[in-house]
């Protein structure tokens, strides 16, 4: 993909999702005491709808924004990253906390282990971990294949990463069910596989900070009604770009 090709493409993606926004409004998750099985799947059309929410629309944007501000330091910054034999190794453990076989059998691993001691506080969590990945992995599949943008190390569908969108949206579910004391070590996790991927030679910067975008609109997504924090990340546009703010917020 060249590159003036590909910002354009990344705006069609905020202009297709800013319609169903506005004509769409949220509604709180159901407090399953238990989630089934089956109900984890069943729910992910639902959550699939709740995507284009107004605040995911302004997530959408921010992150956008933030990869179109990127994409100017993509191989310099992959080239930096995956030239340093030192920082390689520091990061390799990033391509197997990332991966899918990892996130998504931990979210399940979560799950199972909610039911089998009959504790519905951690079968929640583990079905919105499920939900999250199922519907962060949809996503990010559908996008890489609409970019089809090539990665640096030769090979097909960099845009956007996979391996962040799912370190990001287990990261923010569990900072919506607990709070920053458990976020802020989850999304250093999640920056930390970002980075691997970048170490790796497997992705450009814009990927990944796209791929996070992704993963915390798929987390929002599933959590709607979840989490009593204090605090929240809010996506701000700038006249010259985008951006994240940290603001307080009311509980009822």
């Amino acid at each position: 993909m060249t590159g003036s090709c590909w910002p354009a493409r990344v705006a069609l993606v905020v202009l297709f999702w800013a319609p169903a926004a506005h004509a769409q409004s949220p509604t709180p998750s159901p407090a399953d005491p238990s989630p089934s099985f089956s109900g984890l799947f069943r729910q992910v059309g639902t959550d699939l709808t709740r995507l284009p929410a107004r605040e995911n629309l302004l997530w959408l944007g921010a992150g956008a924004g933030l990869s179109l501000l990127g994409h100017g330091a993509d191989r310099e910054v992959t080239g930096t990253l995956s030239t340093s034999r030192r920082v390689e190794d520091a990061l390799d453990a990033g391509d197997v906390i990332g991966g899918a076989m990892f996130q998504v059998g931990s979210a399940f691993a979560t799950y199972a282990v909610g039911r089998v001691t009959g504790r519905p506080s951690i079968s929640r969590v583990g079905a919105d971990l499920v939900r999250a990945q199922l519907v962060s992995q949809a996503v990010t599949q559908a996008v890489k294949v609409g970019a089809a943008r090539g990665r640096p190390d030769g090979t097909r569908f960099s845009f956007p990463s996979g391996h962040s969108a799912g370190a990001f949206a287990s990261a923010t579910v569990l900072q919506r069910h607990f709070g920053w004391k458990a976020g802020v070590p989850a999304y250093g996790l999640a920056v930390y596989v970002a980075a691997s991927r970048l170490s790796e030679n497997r992705h450009y910067l814009s990927d990944v900070i796209f791929g996070a975008t992704v993963g915390i609109m798929a987390a929002r997504s599933v959590t709607i009604g979840r989490g009593r924090a204090s605090f929240a990340l809010v996506p701000l546009a700038t006249p010259r770009g985008a951006g994240i703010a940290l603001t307080t917020v009311s509980v009822p």
